[in-house]
């Protein structure tokens, strides 16, 4: 309980210059108008392709508990939102449809195992085997000096999200690592929903040391459904050269966010640095708690769960690479530690 509350009193003291009244009679440019500025300035290239793989063995060098996931977002800057998107801005307070909003979808695939995958049997008090395939649709849009992200999922766990055969074939082909046998025992078919909300507060902080751009992003939000329910709060941090601007990449969730997108108009080159803490209070983990209308195995998961993160992305031309290594704390009570993975974006600006 005390990292959580160390959590809370960062994005206090954190988020108190962004919400504080201006000194001077003339109120600063919000990040609406700058990034409206920057958008009119670049006719092309409003769009974003960003494949993102995790993994344990490029991580911790393990290969257990949330062993791998894999996402391909398209993100479009200035694109027409549907009318839907329309009618959440009627109902969210301070959230609008504007020059800034841009619409994502995603594909991806989630892959779970126990710490000894070549037993055919599930061993007491270890990981669930599962498997999650899904499609998102999403909408991100910045109101003010804050960013709103808006996101629908729909999938597929057990068998029909293909998790035996995706793991079996990267074991064989790719990684050469033993072939996983107890993919019997995973979770039964059962179609997914998640929805989620999330808010965040982009701050630059008000130094500048050698030229770069030091900065902070509080950020909050619920997500609801039979995969996944929590609540989740987190700092992200930021140094980059001065003016560049970029927004975290894209990752798995639950996650700390980001959407893949940047603009560099006038710089071939550019780098930056990342990293972060996010909490999340767990009310529904499917692939702890097991199905959720048939009987299946399951485990007793922890109700608070940490991510830490830190990474480097480097931008060249319509090009970005990035790298981040994450720690997330125990997830389950029996489990023997926390679980380290390492996460691999690669986007292109078109």
């Amino acid at each position: 309980m005390r990292f959580f509350a160390l959590i809370s009193l960062l994005l206090c003291l954190t988020a108190a210059p962004a919400f504080a009244a201006p000194k001077t009679t003339s109120e600063p440019p919000s990040l609406q108008s700058n990034v409206s500025k920057a958008l009119g300035k670049v006719k092309d290239d409003r769009s974003f392709l960003t494949f993102n793989v995790e993994n344990d063995l490029f991580g911790g060098g393990t290969d257990r508990n949330y062993t791998s996931g894999v996402r391909v977002t398209w993100f479009d800057v200035g694109a027409t939102p549907p009318e839907i998107f329309n009618r959440l801005a009627d109902v969210i307070p301070t959230f609008s449809i504007n020059k800034t909003t841009g619409i994502y979808y995603s594909l991806g695939q989630n892959l779970y195992t126990p710490k000894d995958i070549t037993h055919t049997a599930q061993l007491p008090g270890d990981h669930p085997w599962a498997g999650f395939l899904y499609g998102s649709a999403g909408l991100s849009t910045i109101t003010g000096n804050h960013v709103d992200e808006v996101e629908a999922t729909l999938g597929v766990v057990g068998p029909a999200a293909l998790g035996r055969q995706a793991q079996s074939f990267i074991h064989k082909y790719v990684s050469h690592s033993p072939k996983p046998m107890g993919w019997g025992n995973q979770l039964k078919n059962e179609p997914g929903i998640i929805l989620s909300w999330e808010r965040r507060f982009p701050y630059r902080f008000g130094f500048k040391p050698a030229g770069l751009d030091a900065g902070a992003e509080p950020h909050l939000g619920v997500t609801l459904g039979n995969i996944y329910t929590y609540a989740n709060t987190g700092l992200s941090l930021r140094l980059s050269p001065y003016g560049m601007l970029q927004d975290d990449p894209v990752r798995v969730r639950p996650s700390m966010p980001g959407t893949g997108a940047f603009l560099v108009p006038e710089h071939k080159f550019s780098w930056y640095l990342f990293g972060g803490v996010e909490g999340r209070a767990v009310a529904r983990n499917i692939f702890l708690d097991g199905n959720t209308f048939a009987s299946s195995y399951s485990v007793t998961k922890k109700p608070f769960v940490a991510d830490v993160n830190a990474g480097l992305a480097i931008t060249y031309g319509k090009a970005r690479i990035s790298y981040a290594i994450v720690y997330r704390t125990k997830e389950y009570t029996t489990q023997t530690g926390g679980n380290v993975f390492g996460t691999v974006s690669l986007g292109f600006r078109f």
